[in-house]
């Protein structure tokens, strides 16, 4: 169901920002290199105000990449200007002695959004929207049909 409170969903579902990013490592020995670092970095991370969750995900053959939620657009940028982050970005951007590429993508959350059962503040009830929400060139979405 569409809702506003996402009190009684999961941390990330609480988040107001998203960080989506990868960096495709120079090798094996880049990776292995940067394990102490990076555990520094995610040590600070979850320590961070306004942190809500993250996961890490692999492309083949040596790319990493995170998915990190924060409480805010502040909080994630406050984490981006934390010491160990700092540090992993100078020794990733140093030349392509340890990286050839990366990326980072910022993104903030609607207000609303859906929620069901558990997860869902209003009422514990699992049931399907009434109508689609409409799209950039629709006043209201059509009906959704089971």
């Amino acid at each position: 169901m569409r809702t506003r409170d996402f009190s009684q969903a999961p941390a990330q579902a609480r988040a107001g920002a998203m960080f989506i990013g990868a960096t495709r490592y120079r090798g094996p020995l880049a990776i292995l290199r940067l394990v102490p670092a990076w555990l520094r970095m995610v040590r600070d991370l979850r320590r961070m105000r306004g942190y809500r969750w993250h996961t890490v995900y692999w492309q083949f053959p040596f790319t990493l990449g995170t998915i990190a939620f924060f409480a805010d657009r502040d909080a994630m940028l406050r984490f981006a200007r934390s010491r160990h982050h700092r540090r992993l970005m100078v020794w990733v951007t140093d030349g392509d002695r340890n990286a050839t590429g990366g990326f980072i993508r910022l993104y903030t959350a609607e207000p609303d959004g859906y929620s069901n059962g558990v997860w869902r503040a209003e009422s514990p009830d699992m049931a399907l929207i009434p109508t689609f929400t409409p799209l950039a060139s629709e006043t209201t979405g059509p009906a959704v049909r089971r």
